[in-house]
């Protein structure tokens, strides 16, 4: 069967070149006799393995030296009880903004282990918008501010940066990181979840800045306190050691289309081509504020809902899966992350095309 184009929302697609070398290493990696799965982390192979996929990360988000890159286990949501473990440092809160179903997922973890301040949520306007900078009401000994600045599920973006002063800012980057170049040193830490922009699921990438790891609340376990795994080189306990090759894949993939400019061109053009079709016709449509719409996850909704099955079922069979939205929302997501080919866009906007012009 000819491949798909798979727009799920993760685990998402890879890019065909990662994995036609992971199939032609897979028995064996550079004359070891060995698959990477089979390998020692310890051994001398799977820490060249290690460290070529740090140092091409740190060059593709140009990463500052005083910062730490650790390779973990235990996705996004892990984060969520990790970040207020290992981030608070004596402080009673922390504040969050309230911006979809993940980081309403982050704050309800975070309060297990302190006091937090909602401190901008668009809860009202059914989290179709980022708020402005003048709205969010910051607290002024929190320890961190966190948000998320794609919301995976809703399909809204921030088309800023927050300004907070001289906090920590952290970032659920899960969705967006590498999309596109980033100033890393606006943040205090970034984490994601690798299933979207960075290989399969079952790794989670951190970048933490050094002065704000080492003081965990008391009783936080040593599997949970980023010092240790710092220290340790993101191998403490055995990492996801084939997770962490096929990423070190996706890096080089990465350096070889030109880095995360030339990606940010390209996510640009595909977001820009869907929602064009969407505004052009009244047949579709998207909720979410112009200037908030995510270049990595686009819902919409056909405008007879009991349409919605015939939609699914005859773009699967024209090679087009898993566009059904989530089921908090409805209707349609197309995700379209860096391994989601231009021509697999111009394939749906083809096929949506078409299915107005045959139901509409």
């Amino acid at each position: 069967m000819a491949r798909v184009y798979n727009f799920s929302a993760g685990p998402a697609m890879l890019p065909e070149a990662v994995l036609n070398q992971a199939r032609d290493e897979m028995l064996d990696w550079r004359g070891s006799g060995m698959c990477v799965a089979e390998m020692s982390h310890r051994g001398k192979e799977f820490m060249a393995i290690a460290a070529e996929a740090e140092a091409d990360v740190r060059e593709l988000l140009a990463i500052p030296a005083n910062y730490k890159v650790l390779f973990l286990q235990g996705g996004a949501s892990l984060q969520f009880a990790m970040i207020p473990m290992n981030l608070l440092r004596g402080a009673e809160s922390a504040d969050y903004l309230n911006t979809g179903s993940w980081s309403k997922k982050a704050i309800a973890e975070a309060r297990h282990y302190g006091k937090v301040h909602v401190a901008a949520t668009t809860e009202a306007s059914k989290f179709t918008c980022a708020p402005a900078q003048a709205e969010l009401n910051l607290s002024a000994d929190a320890a961190y501010v966190h948000y998320t600045p794609n919301e995976t599920i809703e399909g809204v973006e921030f088309p800023y940066v927050p300004e907070i002063g001289d906090r920590p800012l952290v970032a659920d980057m899960s969705s967006t990181i590498l999309s596109r170049p980033i100033d890393v040193a606006k943040f205090g830490l970034i984490y994601a979840g690798a299933q979207k922009n960075i290989g399969p699921a079952g790794l989670t990438i951190v970048i933490v800045r050094e002065d704000l790891i080492g003081q965990p609340i008391p009783g936080t376990p040593t599997m949970l306190d980023y010092k240790i795994h710092a220290d340790n080189e993101s191998m403490y306990n055995t990492p996801p050691t084939y997770a962490w090759y096929l990423a070190g894949l996706v890096f080089k993939w990465l350096k070889n289309m030109g880095g995360l400019a030339a990606m940010a061109e390209i996510n640009a053009r595909k977001a820009q081509k869907l929602y064009d079709i969407i505004d052009a016709s009244s047949f579709y449509s998207n909720p979410v504020a112009l200037s908030d719409r995510s270049w990595m996850n686009v819902p919409f909704t056909l405008a007879n809902a009991e349409l919605d099955e015939l939609f699914l079922k005859e773009a699967k069979a024209a090679g087009l899966t898993t566009l059904k939205g989530h089921r908090s929302v409805g209707g349609m997501r197309a995700s379209i992350y860096n391994a989601m080919p231009e021509a697999g866009v111009d394939a749906l906007v083809a096929f949506m095309q078409d299915f107005e012009r045959r139901n509409g």
